[in-house]
């Protein structure tokens, strides 16, 4: 291997470990938020349980599914990607929202 090929890997090998760390830092960001995220929702199905309204809210699922497309779209991300993330999250929110029902 070359000097100049040698330091091409060092660099390459430099940025890789960048980014990676860039990565870690976002994964725990991203648990953290949907940790918070969850706080929340718990709350809302605990007060939705209390007063006996539905668990699920499909008017404004629709809003945030549209809201989060856009955002999205504003973040040069994929907004199906963006659709599906928030469908799951939905679908988890709902299914802790009728366990506190029953």
């Amino acid at each position: 291997m070359t000097d100049t090929t040698a330091d091409a890997a060092a660099r390459a090998a430099a940025l890789l470990r960048e980014h990676r760390e860039s990565i870690d830092r976002l994964d725990a960001i991203l648990v953290y938020t949907l940790a918070e995220r969850f706080k929340h929702t718990q709350s809302v199905g605990r007060l939705k349980a209390e007063h006996g309204l539905p668990p699920s809210d499909p008017a404004r699922e629709a809003r945030q599914i549209e809201r989060l497309e856009w955002l999205a779209q504003e973040a040069d991300l994929d907004p199906a990607f963006a659709r599906n993330f928030l469908n799951f999250i939905i679908s988890e929110v709902i299914r802790h929202h009728e366990k506190m029902r029953g």
